[in-house]
């Protein structure tokens, strides 16, 4: 690897919870809701579960079994060098798509809710000028990063859940089940896609970590906190605004956050809803396009990924203008074309990657 940098496993819990949270916490109870209504929290806490004991387990025992490889390098490792390659560029260029998306949605929501007189395309510039200076200072200085950031998030998340808990009204999920189980599961589809199957990026820093046997506890613990934060939302959401106005709402927690009122003195804070998304949104991106270089650098053979960081910037952000002609279809056709690509990369492949490993031990014994 051209990185020798190492991270702890405490840090690894920290990325896991900011990567989860992430978009999430503004498009999720949206998502949900308009699937499963009022029992959306019910498909929260499934898709928490199955990346909690089904997607994480796959990951970590595909790691264990090359824990000094990145995913690409293994890739070729177990499928041959130039059948290898091949899978591996077309999962660059997953990361790459995904990329353009999350600063997408960035570009969204500034222009629609904070700086709606601003280009959307000096929101990209500016954002994706940090997110480059951050991926070529590397894993180590990033971690430290979301160390720094994960404190003011928690305790922005309290306050926030604090001040808008009085506003809640218990009838609004109520009947429970009231449309049946099939909702419910349906709506879950989407969430354990977005995000639990994109932890498969991970795997591109899983020889980064000090102590490999080390990843499942850590990323355990990110997935359980990221999810409840985000089970957290999708419930609030629900009680507060009632399950018609979240699933009519683009970013309903920042509408939530709106209604916070602490006697007609503390109002419009919902400051704290953008300044938690920033940080994770941050460090989701930055995470992606980490992974988008080493992968790039690892399938061509170069010794540097950071020679690739400017060229790949540019290319998001003409992605991130070209990928979607307007916010509507963002929200309604793009997540549609990108459960198929997040299946492909994040569950068929390293499934492919595991039986293949699996029939090469059976043919060396």
């Amino acid at each position: 690897m051209s990185n020798q940098q190492k991270i702890s496993a405490t840090q690894l819990s920290v990325i896991v919870i900011l990567y989860i949270v992430g978009t999430s916490i503004l498009l999720a109870p949206s998502l949900l809701v308009s699937v499963a209504k009022q029992d959306a929290w019910i498909s929260a806490i499934i898709g928490v579960g199955v990346g909690l004991f089904f997607i994480l387990p796959l990951y970590n025992r595909l790691g264990k079994l090359y824990p000094n490889m990145t995913l690409v390098e293994y890739s070729e490792e177990i499928l041959g060098k130039w059948f290898g390659k091949t899978v591996s560029f077309f999962f660059f260029i997953y990361l790459m798509i995904l990329c353009a998306l999350v600063l997408r949605n960035i570009g969204d929501f500034m222009a629609t809710q904070i700086l709606s007189e601003t280009p959307p395309l000096a929101v990209y510039i500016f954002f994706i000028s940090i997110v480059i200076m951050g991926a070529r200072l590397g894993l180590e200085p990033m971690a430290r990063a979301a160390e720094i950031f994960i404190p003011f998030v928690i305790l922005l998340f309290f306050f926030f859940m604090i001040f808008i808990s009085p506003q809640a009204k218990i009838e609004n999920i109520q009947p429970v089940l009231g449309n049946g189980i099939i909702p419910v599961l349906k709506a879950s589809g989407p969430f354990i896609v977005f995000p639990f199957l994109e932890l498969i990026v991970f795997l591109m820093i899983f020889p980064s970590l000090n102590r490999s046997q080390d990843f499942k506890k850590a990323s355990s613990i990110g997935i359980l906190i990221g999810g409840t934060i985000i089970v957290t939302i999708v419930t609030l959401s629900i009680l507060v605004l009632g399950s018609d106005i979240t699933e009519s709402q683009i970013y309903p927690t920042y509408s939530l956050a709106r209604k916070i009122n602490i006697g007609d003195f503390l109002t419009r804070i919902e400051v704290i809803v953008a300044t938690i998304w920033f940080f994770s949104i941050y460090i989701k991106l930055t995470v992606c396009f980490y992974g988008a270089a080493l992968s790039l650098s690892q399938v061509l053979n170069l010794k540097e990924y950071r020679t690739l960081t400017y060229p790949l910037g540019i290319i998001i952000i003409i992605l991130s203008i070209i990928v979607s002609p307007n916010i509507v279809y963002e929200l309604i056709e793009v997540p549609k074309t990108m459960r198929l690509y997040t299946l492909t990369f994040g569950l068929f492949f390293p499934s492919l990657l595991m039986i293949a490993a699996f029939m090469r031990k059976k043919l060396k014994k």
